[in-house]
């Protein structure tokens, strides 16, 4: 029997008014670089890579990430201008900290070790944590144009990654299927004397 596949990707995603203003640079990019494409997902950084999981297993994965992000400090955020993958994609820079370093890479493994989702093709990259704004569709001419414009501009965003997202896509664009809180602080041992 063919069980019917999902595809989904595992993310953080900023909060509401960030993602409103990265939602922006995208349809900067849509409306004057005729590059549309970042629009199919809401605005995040990938920790883990696409992978396709059964539609019927779906609870499975959702509790699996439930624990593990349980188990996981919130973290802080910080995107710092822009860079590209020349020459198709321009992004948001995300600052490379320890704290996002070993979230992605723990998660990686995590999901490895204990559902079996491996990305071949991550395992053998480093890590470049970035919010795209522009890709794929993004000629190299209109690249080069709009690196000219982004590469110099200023962008400033700090916020705490306070949940780990998993987002499926639909059969044309990504969704936001679930969250799962990252704990906020370290529990306190109470001292009674």
């Amino acid at each position: 029997m063919n069980q019917s596949k999902q595809r989904f990707f595992i993310g953080l995603v900023p909060p509401p008014n960030i993602q409103q203003q990265m939602t922006e640079i995208k349809e900067y990019f849509a409306e004057h670089y005729n590059s549309s494409g970042a629009l199919k997902s809401p605005p995040h950084i990938t920790l883990q890579p696409t992978f396709e999981w059964a539609a019927a297993d779906v609870a499975k994965l959702e509790e699996s990430l439930k624990s593990f992000a349980a188990n996981r400090l919130a973290i802080p955020i910080t995107m710092s201008g822009f860079a590209a993958f020349a020459p198709r994609v321009i992004y948001a820079d995300v600052v490379k900290s320890p704290a996002l370093l070993e979230l992605q890479k723990d998660v990686m493994s995590y999901v490895g070790e204990n559902l079996g989702i491996v990305n071949s093709v991550s395992q053998t990259r480093p890590f470049v944590p970035h919010m795209t704004v522009a890709f794929r569709d993004l000629t190299q001419e209109n690249f080069q144009t709009a690196w000219l414009e982004f590469s110099g501009r200023e962008l400033l965003f700090e916020f705490t990654a306070a949940a780990l997202t998993l987002l499926l896509h639909d059969g044309s664009r990504w969704n936001i299927s679930k969250q799962f809180p990252l704990r906020a602080e370290p529990p306190t041992i109470l001292n009674q004397s």
